[in-house]
């Protein structure tokens, strides 16, 4: 009998303790607990219906929690928040569903995250799929969307720039190839940008990176993050491109 409660109080241990640690983790790990610290309880909640619906037909949702997360450290408006990341979801969804018809094939969440970026900045849904037939079986296309993107942000029309991409990769340009082509442009592309080195590594990992400081104050715009002309918050609130008045530049303004 002694054995017995010995037993039962072992078992009653070990389960609140780990009840403890499972407790201690969750703020840590879970994305609806950051969202709920530092947005408003009506947005995150909207916020985490969009996640929820992305999750539901299966698209990658890491991108647009990072991108909230990131907006909210911007000092963005909420309701800003919620329609950017209800954007961004929606052009993920047809990013998905291009790159399937296109290639037949399921579209990996790194490839469907750089196309719908690749999109806000002005590249359509035809140019996606141009660029989905055009590359080899098997290769994957998250490096080229990006850099379509890099490409655009130091000046190129989206045509030129997924031109020059495609040129690359029917030579079989590596990915490591592809990431110095932004630094590589004319001076006249280039000059408006200072020459940055391109930062489609950087823009990847930041779409991993809950609120990480690489992709929150960029001049590229890093991926899933605030665009590059967000102002830093400086204890004001401020709203994404594409919500108020658009800007008449070339090429097309980027889409929050």
């Amino acid at each position: 009998m002694r054995q017995f409660n010995a037993l039962t109080t072992f078992a009653t241990v070990a389960l609140v303790s780990a009840a403890a640690v499972a407790h201690g983790q969750t703020p840590a790990n879970d994305p609806s607990a950051r969202l709920k610290e530092v947005l408003p309880a009506d947005v995150s909640a909207s916020v985490l219906a969009v996640i929820a619906n992305a999750k539901s037909v299966d698209l990658p949702t890491e991108a647009l929690e990072n991108r909230a997360l990131k907006f909210a450290a911007k000092g963005v408006k909420g309701d800003s928040i919620v329609k950017s990341v209800a954007d961004q979801e929606q052009r993920m969804e047809h990013v998905r569903d291009t790159l399937q018809h296109a290639r037949g094939s399921k579209p990996s969440g790194d490839e469907v995250e750089a196309g719908a970026e690749a999109v806000r900045k002005g590249v359509d849904g035809a140019q996606v799929s141009a660029l989905a037939k055009s590359v080899p079986s098997g290769r994957s296309l998250a490096v080229p969307l990006y850099v379509i993107g890099s490409l655009m942000d130091r000046g190129l029309p989206s045509d030129a720039a997924l031109a020059r991409v495609e040129a690359k990769l029917k030579a079989r340009a590596s990915d490591q190839d592809l990431e110095k082509m932004p630094s590589e442009l004319p001076a006249q592309a280039n000059a408006s940008h200072g020459n940055e080195p391109a930062e489609t590594g950087r823009a990847l990992a930041d779409t991993k990176r809950p609120g990480a400081a690489s992709g929150a104050g960029q001049s590229g715009g890093s991926a899933g993050g605030p665009p590059a002309n967000v102002p830093a918050n400086g204890g004001k609130p401020a709203t994404p491109p594409g919500l108020g008045n658009k800007p008449t530049t070339t090429p097309p303004p980027k889409k929050p």
